[in-house]
């Protein structure tokens, strides 16, 4: 099945949507399954089957990840892929929070990094803070009502991909430096 959503949550603002999921269908195997011409986001299994084909297709070609599937496996290939998908099959799931954070931080990847599955506005702050910048929400939710999520909360304790640092070391506090409250009358 190749699904094509009209808009998604992009870098924070709500935008036209360029690529294709291609989803296996009953039947499909990872090797001789078509991809779509066109710009396509394929299961990992089609890309670890198809490699060296689909390779041949870049920039035009993305890689979606199940939430049981390690970021590791594509090690080799991160910096080539233009975007990398990881799949929410529920909002329950949280194993895509980790992938994510794992692809930025320990694989350093730099491209589009979207949410796809059962995404929600109520995970968009969290999922933004791991590292997502795109989100293609559930189909039967207002898009322009899930954009609000990003913006639920003015400021965050912990520290993650996105603030370095945890509050109480951006925050400070009387006592905390005596030589810069001397320096400000306290």
């Amino acid at each position: 099945m190749f699904e094509v959503r009209e808009e998604i949550i992009k870098n924070a603002a709500v935008v036209a949507n360029d690529w294709g999921l291609l989803r296996l269908d009953e039947g499909d195997t990872p090797e001789t399954v078509a991809v779509p011409a066109g710009k396509a986001i394929v299961p990992l299994s089609v890309w670890k089957a198809q490699r060296d084909t689909l390779a041949t297709r870049l920039p035009e070609i993305g890689v979606w990840l199940a939430s049981d599937e390690r970021p590791e496996e594509l090690a080799a290939d991160v910096q080539l892929l233009p975007v990398i998908a990881v799949d929410f099959p529920k909002f329950t799931d949280g194993r895509g929070y980790s992938i994510a954070f794992n692809l930025r931080a320990r694989l350093a990847y730099t491209g589009e990094l979207r949410a796809i599955g059962d995404v929600l506005r109520d995970q968009l702050f969290s999922m933004h803070r791991v590292g997502f910048d795109a989100y293609a929400t559930r189909p039967d939710r207002n898009i322009h009502d899930a954009l609000k999520g990003l913006s639920v909360f003015s400021e965050t304790y912990q520290a993650s991909w996105d603030q370095k640092s945890p509050l109480f070391r951006r925050h400070h506090r009387e006592g905390q430096n005596p030589d810069l409250d001397n320096a400000a009358g306290i």
